[in-house]
């Protein structure tokens, strides 16, 4: 059977969140606020949610990560931002100066988005020059690499991007900004699983863009079940990022039946 045949799409699709699922997913989850207008309260409530229920990491933009950090002290949940955001541009530079301002705010993981004009025009080699670059700047701090597929939509095109991120040493490869109005698919999503199982597992995926229900979750993780070898999720490998899939997780697990002891 194909990777990406249509059979596998359809059983994704199909695919409902149990609470043994939602309590995979749950550990994976970046919780997101990247509005750009959150009050000091707003992103403060963020961090405390991302406490309380141990997901991966809080996302939050450039000028809120210093709030964030203060909030989260050394707890183990992870602190994330973005640069060269939304709009991807060409300019290197930019997206290294963004890079050490909000590693100098406290994060620790950093989301860039490629260049997608310089993709667009078939000049993947300019991914490969700012992934590197912005690697540099990182010092070892997860880097994923943000490829807006809903832009890029043509699977070559989107698997040879992909490819240049891996190549130029990206943590992740990230599915969407979240700020089209295509974000996230699971056709888009089995490309980037297909170029990962080339890269043996050693990168991970972010999915990002319209996730918003335990059930859109269970789809990729059935996805993504499917190219990984069992035991290959994990927070290092797969994250979730969304604002509003936290509290179906929840819901979700809270119908769990309880265990009666005898």
């Amino acid at each position: 059977m194909a990777r990406n045949d249509q059979d596998l799409l359809v059983h994704a699709k199909d695919a409902r969140a149990t609470p043994d699922i939602a309590a995979r997913v749950l550990p994976l989850v970046d919780l997101t606020s990247l509005k750009g207008d959150e009050t000091k309260a707003d992103i403060e409530t963020l961090v405390d949610r991302a406490v309380e229920y141990g997901v991966a990491a809080v996302c939050v933009s450039p000028d809120k990560v210093a709030i964030a950090r203060r909030q989260l002290g050394t707890d183990r949940v992870q602190l994330a931002s973005v640069v060269n955001f939304p709009d991807g541009s060409d300019d290197i530079a930019r997206a290294v100066d963004e890079t050490a301002a909000i590693i100098e705010a406290g994060a620790d993981e950093i989301d860039v988005v490629a260049p997608l004009d310089a993709i667009m025009d078939g000049d993947v080699g300019l991914v490969t020059e700012m992934t590197d670059a912005v690697k540099t700047v990182a010092d070892g701090r997860m880097l994923k690499v943000i490829l807006e597929t809903g832009r890029l939509q043509d699977p070559a095109r989107i698997t040879a991007a992909a490819r240049a991120a891996v190549m130029a040493g990206a943590s992740m490869l990230k599915t969407s900004t979240g700020k089209i109005e295509t974000g996230a698919t699971l056709e888009a999503a089995a490309v980037l699983l297909a170029v990962l199982e080339e890269a043996d597992g050693k990168v991970g995926l972010k999915l990002s863009g319209g996730i918003r229900t335990a059930n859109d979750a269970a789809s990729y993780l059935h996805l993504i079940d499917h190219f990984m070898t069992p035991g290959w999720v994990s927070p290092r490998t797969v994250r979730f990022g969304a604002s509003s899939l936290l509290d179906d997780l929840v819901a979700v697990l809270s119908v769990a039946p309880s265990v009666e002891e005898d």
